[in-house]
């Protein structure tokens, strides 16, 4: 199956668990189906859900799992005209060859494209990052997404770097950055590609609405949210900016909640077990973040204060 580059509103999926640490694809299939009926454009493997912390096999079993069940998703559910519906794969790993084999793999099972963030035990000079992403690029033929994580990991990928590998292997080099400030150097990016550089944003859908006035093609959020995040998107794409603000205003105080990897886990899985999605709220440890009960009531304050602007704006 071939698609068109992958654009709009393509959220990142958690990975649940059964009690045992198992991956519950029981739950996953619920979580892609609902995703999906809330109208996003497609799904996204990265590291909100958990990828460094999966066996190899289980990020390649999850990548074909996810591709397979997205796939599904035929034109007549409003998806694409010859079925299914694009699935970006994470792909970063502490060596070249470890990458670009999950990339090769990705490829074959069906991913639309692969991101791929840097390797995290070692901090690269440009010239051996450069090298890790050509490998990437060589070895598929389906767009690589530089993720720029230096939000969570590592120090930020200058702006020089990012746009020789565009200028050097054409449009399959797209990006998500990450460094702050996120708005500026989205806009030297875009700026540094002469306007051709595909960006999606990738700060969780708090800088969402400064980053589609800069010029981006999509937005990679957690599931938690995800009707505020197409609304927000959907508004942003008309040109409601009354109905972009409301929602903004809303989403915005449970977004400052989430501030590192571990907290956006915390946050994102308790949202989806209260919303009926996940049987429970576990994460492979260790963990960083555990969400207390006095942050458990401040995210379900907001919550509800976002779920009633929603239904006023119907």
């Amino acid at each position: 199956m071939t698609f068109a580059d992958p654009s709009g509103v393509l959220p990142v999926l958690q990975t649940p668990y059964h009690d045992d640490e198992r991956i519950d694809y029981d739950t996953l299939a619920r979580e892609i189906d609902w995703l999906f009926a809330e109208g996003v454009d497609g799904l996204v493997i990265a590291m909100v859900s958990e990828v460094l912390r999966l066996t190899e096999a289980e990020r390649r079993e999850l990548a074909e799992f996810v591709c397979r069940r997205a796939s599904q998703w035929s034109s007549g559910d409003g998806g694409r005209a010859d079925g299914g519906r694009p699935v970006v794969v994470s792909v970063g790993a502490e060596s070249s060859f470890a990458s670009c084999e999950l990339a090769r793999h990705a490829e074959a099972v069906g991913a639309a494209a692969v991101m791929a963030i840097p390797p995290l035990s070692i901090a690269l000079e440009e010239d051996q990052l450069r090298i890790y992403y050509e490998r990437i690029l060589e070895a598929i033929a389906i767009p690589v997404i530089v993720q720029d994580a230096s939000g969570y990991v590592g120090k930020p990928m200058s702006i020089e770097f990012q746009a020789r590998l565009r200028e050097d292997f054409g449009p399959r080099v797209q990006y998500k950055p990450e460094a702050a400030p996120i708005g500026p150097r989205l806009t030297e990016l875009l700026n540094a590609t002469g306007g051709k550089g595909r960006v999606f944003e990738g700060s969780g859908g708090s800088e969402l609405v400064d980053s589609h006035r800069r010029g981006i093609v999509g937005t990679m959020p957690g599931a938690d949210l995800i009707d505020a995040i197409v609304a927000l998107w959907n508004a942003l794409e008309r040109g409601d900016a009354a109905t972009a603000q409301r929602i903004d205003a809303a989403l915005r105080p449970l977004l400052a909640l989430q501030s590192s990897l571990d907290s956006y886990l915390a946050v994102e899985k308790h949202l989806l077990h209260r919303r009926g999605i996940f049987r429970n709220t576990r994460v492979r440890g260790p963990v960083g973040f555990v969400l207390d009960d006095a942050t458990r009531d401040e995210v379900d304050r907001h919550f509800a204060a976002l779920q009633q602007t929603l239904e006023d704006l119907q």
